[in-house]
C-alpha cells in the first residue's frame, strides 16, 4: 500500500507564502499523476493543481500565477509552493496520488489525511 503524509500548513496572514509537502511512503512501484486538493468549509472538495509523472502541470484558475506544483520523482514527494496567500485560500488541503503498489497491477487512487491551511486578512 502506499500511504500519503503531507506537512507545511499552518497559519500565515495574506500575501504571505506556505510551501506544502507530500511524501509518499510504502511498497510504491510508480506514482503517475499526483494532485492537491483543498476543501473550504462549507465547500466542496476542488482541484487545486495537477502534475503528472513527466512534470506537466494543471492549475485551478483561481490559483493560477500564485501557486506552483512541483514533485521529486526520487524523493516520492510533491509540493505545493503558494504564494500571495488570500483568505479565500484558507481550507484543508489534500495531497492524492495515483500511483501502483509493488503488489498491484492496476493504479489506485490515495491520500494523505489534509493539512490545514488558514490566512488571516
Amino acid at each position: 500500500q502506499v500511504h500519503l503524509v503531507e506537512s507545511g500548513g499552518g497559519l500565515v496572514q495574506a500575501g504571505g507564502s506556505l510551501r506544502l509537502s507530500c511524501v509518499a511512503s510504502g511498497r510504491i512501484f510508480r506514482i503517475d499523476d499526483m494532485n492537491w486538493y483543498r476543501q473550504a468549509p462549507g465547500k466542496q472538495r476542488e482541484l487545486v493543481a495537477a502534475i503528472t509523472r513527466g512534470g506537466s502541470t494543471n492549475y485551478a484558475d483561481a490559483v493560477k500565477g500564485r501557486f506552483t506544483i512541483s514533485r521529486d520523482n526520487a524523493k516520492n514527494t510533491m509540493y505545493l509552493q503558494m504564494n500571495s496567500l488570500k483568505s479565500e485560500d484558507t481550507a484543508v488541503y489534500y495531497c492524492n496520488a495515483q500511483a501502483v503498489g509493488l503488489l498491484t497491477v492496476t493504479p489506485n487512487d490515495y491520500w494523505g489525511q489534509g493539512t490545514q491551511v488558514t490566512v488571516s486578512s
